[in-house]
């Protein structure tokens, strides 16, 4: 019997790898939502900004693996993306009798920590920027529905222009690296998201509700700042400051503090449960999966500009 998949956010990071997933899978039929008309059947016009445009998109879907999130930009844009344009979306696989909804969301929903070794629901919801806010409601949508949703937390790997990135940037503005840090990170590289997505979407162990997804290893900040010095070159020039030193050079850029925030404060998840009975691997970790993305992290790192 063939399922058929619905999957939002196709040409993006992590949608991209939840296709490559979803085809590699026997009996299964992918289709993709896509804004711009599409001439062949695996390709839904649909644009999450205007909910008139969703209807009829989840027609004849078996599976609806949303990945499509607007991060950044203005409030009123990220709004119509992230919550009504994912209410209607919802509304729409409802109408349609879409058996599975999943959908991937982020651990940011909880808000800045410290948190280690929190299981899901164990904290508040506490979103602190406009995009994590309107992720929170597209949640509500989806579990409303039934639905599944998938909490990852850094997601790491070919494409990322926001985890390494970022902490690259941040090192070179502070002209140096940072000493004194302990915190854990839950991380998870994100070919296995892709799977695990579409492992969750056709699983018979996984009904509704929310799941923290990473690797159940949590990452040291001395590992990852090893694994960036070790395959990415000395970002800080081989300098190094303790956290209070790194927090003063910080103090006038908001974007600085956020990336210090990863490296000072824990963001630990768990939910050993997620990954029993999944049919996916959580991967090998934090180590072999950097070290396969480092040629891609060091040509796109060439081209950033030096601060």
């Amino acid at each position: 019997m063939t399922v058929t998949f619905l999957i939002t956010g196709a040409s993006g990071f992590v949608g991209s790898r939840a296709v490559a997933a979803a085809r590699s899978r026997p009996g299964v039929r992918v289709r993709t939502l896509s804004r711009r008309a599409g001439t062949g059947s695996d390709t839904v016009h649909g644009d999450l900004s205007d909910p008139a445009s969703l209807r009829g998109a989840c027609a004849d879907t078996d599976v609806l693996v949303h990945c499509a999130t607007r991060i950044g930009g203005d409030a009123e844009t990220v709004e119509a993306v992230n919550d009504r344009g994912t209410r209607a979306l919802v509304e729409e696989a409802v109408r349609a009798g879409v058996r599975r909804i999943v959908y991937v969301s982020t651990a940011a929903v909880y808000g800045r920590g410290p948190f280690r070794g929190v299981r899901p629901d164990e904290v508040p919801i506490a979103p602190a920027s406009a995009t994590s806010r309107t992720r929170a409601a597209a949640e509500q949508h989806v579990l409303g529905a039934g639905g599944l949703v998938l909490r990852p937390h850094l997601v790491y790997g070919e494409g990322d222009r926001w985890v390494v990135p970022g902490l690259v940037r941040l090192l070179r503005e502070l002209s140096a690296t940072v000493t004194g840090c302990t915190a854990l990170q839950s991380m998870i590289d994100v070919d296995t998201l892709g799977r695990a997505a579409v492992a969750a979407a056709l699983s018979p162990a996984h009904a509704g509700g929310a799941h923290h997804v990473g690797h159940p290893e949590p990452v040291t900040v001395p590992e990852l700042l090893g694994a960036v010095r070790e395959h990415l070159g000395e970002p800080g020039g081989g300098a190094a400051v303790d956290v209070a030193t790194a927090l003063d050079r910080a103090a006038g850029s908001p974007l600085a503090l956020h990336h210090l925030g990863m490296l000072t404060v824990d963001h630990w998840f768990v939910d050993d449960a997620f990954w029993k009975d999944l049919d996916c691997s959580p991967g090998e970790g934090f180590a072999a999966g950097f070290r396969r993305a480092a040629p891609w992290y060091r040509s796109f790192l060439r081209e950033l500009p030096a601060t």
